[in-house]
């Protein structure tokens, strides 16, 4: 009796660390490949403006009630003649463009303004996060048609231990709400050259590389 309690044990132990190991894997839903190049490629989703974007705003006929350059602050907002602590982040260039409009009306008539994004940060849900076992773990800002290969020429590619082809791609899904995750072959596509493995990113995905376990 003890024995077979001892062997049942044992197969429920084997059992575990097979499933474990099988979730550990790179099993798992895959994304369609992108293309490296595209004839066909449109424009991305509306800027949203983010924390630390410098900014030129134009009034025309008034250019002294603009700014050349201006930085949004870290608390989103932003400061220029005769408008104190006006809210940025969250809206696009011509969705700011209309608020100071509506603000300088009380001043002059019918101002006509214009904002201008110099240096993007982006908002924290537009940017792209790789972390794990990479050279420079990084934060990049998203733009329209980025890939899989775009976001690892930016954090310098994979570390001499990474395991690329476990990595996995966490995203968003906001029809469902959820998170969703899927396998990425980032090994394929770095080392092999193998361009189905190159997909398209979307904006707030995360990229997380395991090391090796050998």
């Amino acid at each position: 009796m003890r024995n077979f309690t001892k062997s049942k044990s044992l197969l429920f132990l084997g059992l575990s660390a097979t499933a474990l190991s099988g979730c550990m894997s790179g099993g798992g839903q895959e994304l369609p490949p992108a293309s490296f190049v595209s004839s066909n490629q449109g424009p991305g989703e509306d800027y949203v403006i983010g924390p630390l974007d410098k900014l030129t705003i134009f009034v025309w006929r008034n250019p002294e009630l603009g700014a050349e350059e201006i930085q949004v602050r870290p608390d989103g907002r932003i400061t220029t003649p005769l408008i104190q602590d006006m809210v940025a982040v969250g809206k696009t260039p011509a969705m700011l463009a209309d608020d100071i409009a509506v603000m300088l009306s009380q001043y002059i008539t019918e101002p006509r303004v214009s904002v201008i994004v110099n240096e993007f940060a982006g908002t924290y849900a537009q940017r792209v996060r790789v972390i794990g076992a990479t050279e420079e773990p990084a934060s990049i800002p998203y733009r329209a048609n980025m890939t899989l290969l775009d976001a690892m020429i930016a954090v310098g590619g994979l570390s001499e231990f990474a395991s690329g082809n476990r990595a996995r791609l966490v995203r968003y899904d906001r029809a469902s709400g959820q998170q969703r995750e899927y396998a990425l072959r980032i090994s394929s596509l770095l080392r092999r050259g193998d361009t189905s493995a190159n997909v398209e990113l979307q904006p707030g995905d995360v990229i997380i590389i395991p090391e090796s376990m050998f």
